[in-house]
């Protein structure tokens, strides 16, 4: 939490932040400032005072909107620095920053962050100590300062997650809908109208869904059918007609518009009706899901969860990655992930001796089982976002209704010539029921 910065920048020697770049999918800065429509600013952050933000006179008002104490650039007459510079832009923006360093008081080690184009970043840092000479500027790897006070959630940052997973249900029932919406003809789903339903026809609906919703869908969507499915990060085939009965893994990571916080769900479907085989495949990663939520609790080492799933799908008969590290079937990747203002954040639940971290309360991560089996067009992945909350338990932070099967009209026409088993049957009434919750 920003609560923990201070202790973390004297833990690791730093005596400032500099973060720079857009306040627009730029999560270290849109930590301190929240979504802003800020094209260009620079936040200083000294160990043991507020941030301060630096910014450019056309966006003084988005600026004061942060709450933040704010500098006006223009106070630093930025076209005589420019003309200091001699025209050279990499020049002028290194006297620009060495001034608003030395403005704020900063000398030693200062961590720098953000989201700027590499080649400018690195002529950047090239020619800035020219300028600063009192200050060593240095990275921090893969574990920044700001990453790792981001590992746990404030409740105002829990409330934002929850309310783009209370989104991300929304669309998942408005898909469920849409696609309910649709007959079957010749093995294919088609409209009113008789024309074809195409995977890119779904996924199109979908970003309108979400934009309809206030979210967007920065990192893309997963609607994967058959084979692309058990792919995990398939996106899907776009002109690919969408068939009852095939698995559907539907995966949806939106984030609040303009780059804030992300949430990340996932459910497997099939339209109409579930074979067998699939439905088989669908309890085991519902029983591993299961598993794995009892097994969470605060204070538990994240590197314990990944052995305790991989033991579930070996007892099961699949293989997993722990066991055969370059398996492309059965269970291929880690149980979950850190989620928060990146889809991808600490804490890690990789499996390895190398993860230290820790489910701490404020912990927000996903739960996330899958099987996959490309030879067999079968993939099947349930995902929550859960948080720990303070007492220690595992909650999540948005409910969807984990239902296989969406029946459709005109399913009973489309199915097999076959008597579906008592476990198909019950899952197609499970689909009716959750798909009516889910509206």
């Amino acid at each position: 939490m920003k609560m923990d910065l201070d202790r973390l920048m004297q833990e690791r020697g730093l005596d400032a932040l500099w973060i720079t770049g857009p306040a627009n999918h730029n999560p270290a800065l849109v930590y301190f400032t929240g979504v802003a429509n800020i094209t260009r600013a620079d936040l200083i952050k000294r160990r043991g005072e507020p941030p301060i933000l630096y910014h450019f006179p056309m966006e003084r008002e988005e600026a004061a909107r942060t709450g933040l104490t704010c500098r006006n650039l223009a106070d630093f007459r930025l076209d005589e620095i420019r003309k200091e510079a001699g025209g050279d832009p990499v020049k002028a923006d290194a006297i620009r920053v060495a001034r608003i360093l030395k403005e704020s008081g900063v000398r030693g080690r200062v961590a720098v962050g953000g989201n700027v184009e590499l080649s400018s970043a690195y002529a950047l840092l090239t020619e800035l100590p020219k300028h600063a000479r009192e200050v060593e500027f240095t990275g921090e790897g893969n574990d920044p300062v700001v990453l790792r006070a981001r590992s746990t959630k404030s409740s105002e940052e829990i409330d934002r997650i929850r309310s783009i997973g209370s989104v991300s249900a929304a669309v998942l029932g408005d898909t469920a809908g849409f696609l309910a919406s649709h007959a079957v003809r010749e093995d294919r789903l088609v409209d009113r109208s008789g024309l074809r339903l195409t995977i890119g026809s779904v996924k199109a609906f979908i970003r309108r869904s979400l934009a309809e919703h206030g979210a967007e869908a920065s990192e893309g969507v997963i609607f994967a059918q058959g084979r692309d499915g058990a792919i995990p990060h398939s996106t899907g085939t776009d002109s690919e007609p969408v068939r009852p009965g095939r698995p559907i893994v539907f995966d949806l990571f939106p984030c609040e518009a303009g780059g804030g916080y992300f949430y990340d769900i996932t459910r497997t479907w099939c339209l109409g009706y579930a074979p067998d085989d699939v439905l088989q495949l669908y309890q085991q990663v519902r029983t591993a899901y299961a598993e794995t939520e009892k097994k969470i609790r605060g204070g538990i080492p994240a590197c314990e969860i990944q052995p305790f799933v991989c033991g579930l799908f070996e007892s099961m008969g699949h293989p997993t990655i722990r066991r055969e590290p370059q398996t492309e079937r059965g269970y291929v990747h880690t149980i979950g992930h850190g989620l928060g203002l990146n889809v991808h954040e600490s804490p890690s639940l990789l499996g390895s001796d190398t993860n230290h971290d820790v489910l701490q309360p404020g912990a927000v991560f996903t739960i996330e089982p899958g099987l996959y089996y490309p030879d067999r067009s079968m993939g099947v992945r349930l995902e929550n976002t859960v948080w720990i909350r303070p007492d220690g338990a595992v909650e999540a932070l948005a409910e969807y209704p984990m239902d296989l099967v969406i029946p459709l009209r005109g399913t009973r026409k489309s199915a097999p010539k076959r008597k579906p088993s008592r476990a198909s049957s019950k899952q197609t009434a499970v689909g009716k029921r959750g798909r009516k919750k889910a509206r």
